[in-house]
């Protein structure tokens, strides 16, 4: 599994923190924070999780599921508050959606919120360091269900934006 070596260069070079997933699953082995590393190496054979906490930064998985479509959601928030959504670190997910990595702000607190109670709107997940073990996303080169977890676009990851960390700010 090359790919999965590959990807988690990449990801590593990105400043981000990852840790092993079985292969073709997306649910880590309890205690999955404390592996997290930069040695791409101690992944043979493995999945690639990011760890948000060891990583420091702030995720926002984008799905696409039925009417929920959190890339249309997050450019219209965007749109709305005249603001942008900055070029960073982004894995393209097997359903069509999107994570986007930004550097997480000091002293962040910013915790995960799935299932569309995220602060941003529906179809948007919030993957944040936390205040104790932080979450995770699937990372770039993992195969799940036959399908590829994919580097698009391979920029470094941006500072999260000040009208995204007031939205977040407080969630645990």
């Amino acid at each position: 599994m090359p790919q999965v070596l590959t990807a988690a260069r990449t990801a590593i070079d990105r400043g981000l923190a990852v840790f092993p997933l079985p292969i073709g699953g997306r649910v880590p082995e309890p205690g999955w924070q404390r592996p997290a590393t930069v040695l791409p190496e101690l992944l043979a054979g493995r999945g690639v999780g990011i760890g948000c906490r060891a990583s420091h930064v702030v995720a926002l998985d984008l799905d696409v599921h039925g009417d929920d479509d959190g890339r249309g959601v997050l450019a219209a928030l965007a749109d709305r508050l005249g603001a942008t959504v900055p070029e960073t670190f982004t894995v393209a997910t097997p359903s069509g959606g999107r994570h986007l990595y930004f550097q997480a702000p000091m002293g962040c607190t910013i915790g995960s919120v799935s299932g569309g109670h995220s602060p941003l709107g529906p179809g948007i997940d919030v993957r944040g360091p936390g205040r104790r073990s932080g979450g995770y996303l699937v990372g770039p080169g993992s195969v799940v269900d036959g399908r590829p977890y994919v580097i698009a676009p391979d920029v470094p990851v941006a500072p999260l934006p000040c009208w995204l960390a007031e939205r977040l700010q407080g969630q645990r």
